[in-house]
């Protein structure tokens, strides 16, 4: 037994604060009284899609049941069932016209434990390239991998979309150092895409010698066109490409937890290793769910729904806060608006008001990648005034109160600095 009053020090690090978007969300329930996405709350913080079916826009129905057998209660293989694997393959090569084997597909219970596996088996010599700004997660999965990485440049002289060759530029580093980008394409929180020849010469520095690229297209139907690097692979099996995919997004489907990487089939037998006895493998029910999810007379409509309902969400929103003298820095792709407030405003400001009326947006201090992963009160992030604004997950007859609500307390905020 424990000395009486004498507390147990944890065995467990110290080192693992929650993702910047939690801290969000614990603020919020603390000043507000209950979670976000509960009755009466503004998700403008949060990176999920509707999920319902986009029918304005003709989109399909989601699945509504998956058929379970005696031999989905299994174990599931380590690499992923072969269904979906097939699924997952077949999808690539029909939308994009690549060679995707199935063995070129690994399964995971979402995109971030992909994500995860590739960083956490990278060879030392192997150094990682990441935007200034980009999703929160990568800082949390990079510092708890212990992954050498380098800050690449985010600023509004470069449209927030720094150059390939910033990506790939060896200058100071020796001859063994190899270079592999993390690059979310739309980008997570900007919503700038590489598509067309930009991504095409991307794909094609990633596969020169001592390269390799991690290219997470969660939001790869969010774009006209959809968009992947998968098109302009030339020869997967000989390369250190990592493409990231899941069914959270475009297909509209969060909750199952189906994510997967596609690389060469030597990169999938080691991270299907790991998973032999790291994870165990992924739910069978889920997985015959994402089957339903990618077929393909379905998924050619979702992709179709997805664009244009996204579309119009991304051009009315982004109106409305242009009309309201935010700056609008938002790209093409992805369903987010990244955006700047005035000079003397800064958006932890903004949000503790917006908490009041059950609303919240998201930082842009929790996307900076150059920040203390413990988030040291001293530092004082460059992009104290930029701010994330979902309509991810926004109904489209919300518009009009989700506008008047946001420049109500914008506007209050503005009065206040200038008094």
């Amino acid at each position: 037994m424990p000395d009486s009053g004498v507390p147990v020090e944890s065995f467990l690090s110290d080192n693992c604060p929650p993702m910047g978007i939690y801290e969000t969300l614990y603020a919020f329930r603390d000043s507000f009284g209950s979670f976000m996405g509960e009755k009466g709350t503004h998700p403008w913080s949060q990176g999920f899609p509707l999920t319902t079916p986009l029918e304005k826009f003709g989109g399909p129905p989601l699945p509504s049941s998956v058929e379970v057998t005696w031999q989905d209660r299994f174990y599931p293989k380590a690499w992923g069932h072969p269904d979906l694997r097939e699924a997952i393959s077949g999808y690539y090569n029909d939308q994009y016209g690549s060679k995707v084997e199935p063995e070129n597909v690994m399964v995971f219970a979402g995109g971030r434990p992909g994500i995860f596996t590739v960083l956490a088996f990278l060879k030392s010599h192997v150094q990682v390239r990441i935007g200034n700004i980009e999703w929160p997660a990568y800082l949390d999965i990079l510092e708890q991998t212990d992954t050498d990485f380098q800050i690449v440049p985010f600023t509004k002289e470069n449209g927030f979309h720094p150059s390939n060759e910033e990506y790939f530029d060896r200058s100071g580093l020796n001859a063994k150092t190899s270079l592999m980008p993390i690059i979310s394409n739309p980008q997570n929180p900007s919503g700038q895409t590489r598509w067309g020849d930009e991504l095409r010469d991307l794909i094609r520095l990633a596969e020169s010698s001592k390269n390799g690229i991690l290219l997470d297209e969660a939001y790869e139907m969010f774009h006209s066109p959809s968009v992947s690097g998968i098109q302009f692979v030339e020869d997967l099996d000989n390369s250190n490409v990592f493409i990231a995919g899941a069914c959270t997004k475009g297909l509209q489907s969060p909750g199952i937890r189906i994510g997967w990487i596609v690389s060469s089939k030597k990169n999938i037998e080691t991270l299907s290793n790991f998973s032999s006895f790291g994870m165990g493998g992924v739910s069978h029910p889920s997985q015959h769910y994402a089957v339903k999810l990618l077929e393909p007379g379905r998924v050619t409509k979702a992709r179709k729904a997805v664009e244009n309902h996204y579309n119009w969400q991304r051009e009315r929103y982004g109106k409305a806060f242009e009309e309201m003298g935010l700056g609008v820095f938002t790209g093409d792709g992805g369903f987010y608006h990244w955006l700047e407030l005035p000079e003397g405003m800064t958006s932890s400001e903004l949000n503790k008001r917006l908490f009041k009326h059950g609303a919240a947006i998201l930082c842009a201090t929790d996307c900076d990648m150059a920040r203390p992963h413990s988030k040291d009160p001293s530092y004082e992030s460059p992009y104290s005034r930029f701010f994330r604004f979902s309509f991810g997950p926004l109904l489209p007859e919300t518009f009009d109160s989700d506008i008047e609500l946001f420049q109500g307390v914008f506007e209050d905020y503005r009065k206040e600095i200038q008094n």
